[in-house]
């Protein structure tokens, strides 16, 4: 499931990205959560009443958290290549990860990590842009909040229910700037746009939140690793967009030490 999701997601990004010259990332980032909202309430019909307050707090942390992410994701694929930007938003289920850990394994897999950042940033033919790095480190605050709410939320009774309303929520959040700018897109951007959210967000968001009532968070924060890897196959195919040797040499060493991390500090759940 997390695979089928992170293909889903770089595959997005990628069509999405390119729409930026012409519409800017965040009014495609708002209007491909629109979109998505509405085929989602369509297609789920998710119920309104009954839910206690906990529950509705983990619907609309989870939705602000996704829309928070993709702007933030978008906004820094814009500036520095998809794969290293995806590479650095993975770096917030790693600090999740990190901040409940109580071993020294765990400390030396996050400096290894970082090792493999400063591979992609700061050796010759490296891709540092401040603010393109300071837009992916806002999205991996957001994608570690989104990591423990996709369990919160996959476990709890709202289930899919609660996942729609969650992207109707991000829908709510943008709205200002999806509705500002929906005049502006071609009725071919717009078929870019519905694509895109359907293999960005109903999909791949469903099958996260599915993933997270079948496992622990710790598990499926351990396979958000595959998205850098997944991200700069992609983003070479469609977008025909490449980086050297040696950031594909750090891409691999953040992922494996991201996955080592979280899959170390989660102690023995059953899982």
């Amino acid at each position: 499931m997390v695979a089928v999701g992170s293909l889903g997601i770089q595959t997005s990004s990628s069509l999405s990205a390119s729409l930026f010259g012409a519409l800017g990332p965040i009014p495609v980032s708002s209007m491909r959560m629109l979109v998505a909202a509405v085929v989602m309430l369509a297609l789920i019909r998710p119920k309104l009443d009954g839910r206690p307050k906990g529950e509705w707090l983990g619907i609309v942390v989870y939705g602000l958290a996704m829309a928070a992410m993709n702007i933030c994701l978008y906004s820094a694929i814009d500036r520095i290549p998809m794969g290293v930007a995806v590479t650095l938003e993975f770096l917030g289920p790693c600090v999740v990860a990190l901040a409940g850990s109580h071993h020294w394994r765990e400390g030396l897999c996050a400096l290894v990590a970082l090792a493999g950042v400063g591979l992609i940033s700061f050796t010759p033919g490296g891709y540092f842009t401040p603010a393109g790095y300071l837009f992916a480190l806002g999205s991996a605050c957001c994608f570690g909040l989104y990591t423990l709410f996709a369990d919160r939320v996959g476990k709890a009774g709202a289930g899919l229910d609660g996942l729609a309303l969650s992207v109707t929520v991000a829908a709510i959040a943008t709205l200002p700037i999806s509705a500002s700018h929906a005049t502006h897109a071609t009725p071919a951007q717009w078929g870019v746009i519905a694509a895109s959210a359907v293999l960005g967000v109903a999909i791949p968001y469903t099958m996260d939140t599915l993933s997270g009532r079948i496992t622990s968070a710790r598990v499926v924060g351990t396979l958000f690793s595959i998205d850098p890897a997944m991200s700069v196959v992609i983003a070479a195919l469609i977008l025909r967009q490449t980086i050297t040797v040696m950031a594909i040499l750090g891409v691999i060493v953040v992922s494996l030490a991201g996955a080592l991390l979280v899959w170390a500090s989660g102690g023995d759940d059953g899982h």
